[in-house]
């Protein structure tokens, strides 16, 4: 017999907190950007998003799960692209100078 113990977790609640954003019921592309959008435009798009983000019920666990997994695309979180490879470049820069 398996040990339930082991068995993995249902994947789903994994993923729960989604149901609570809000951001659920809202266009993707107001937290994705089209091919090719830049400057001003960009910045308005990621504006409005991240005030979205702002009073989100689950601002943290969205934030966590986009640095988790590194999520290459969107505003996660109230973090854009770039803030997350910012605050990923410094984390795995801050590793490694303790290393050495």
């Amino acid at each position: 017999m398996a040990e339930i113990s082991r068995l993995p977790r249902p994947v789903a609640d994994e993923w729960e907190w989604q149901y609570q954003g809000s951001c659920r019921d809202l266009p993707s592309e107001m937290f994705f950007h089209p091919d090719g959008e830049r400057g001003p435009r960009r910045r308005n798009r990621e504006n409005a998003a991240k005030a979205v983000c702002a009073s989100c019920p689950v601002l943290q666990a969205c934030r966590t799960h986009a640095l988790a997994v590194q999520e290459p695309y969107g505003i996660w979180g109230g973090l854009s692209e770039d803030d997350r490879l910012h605050i990923i470049g410094r984390t795995a820069g801050s590793k490694i100078s303790h290393a050495s």
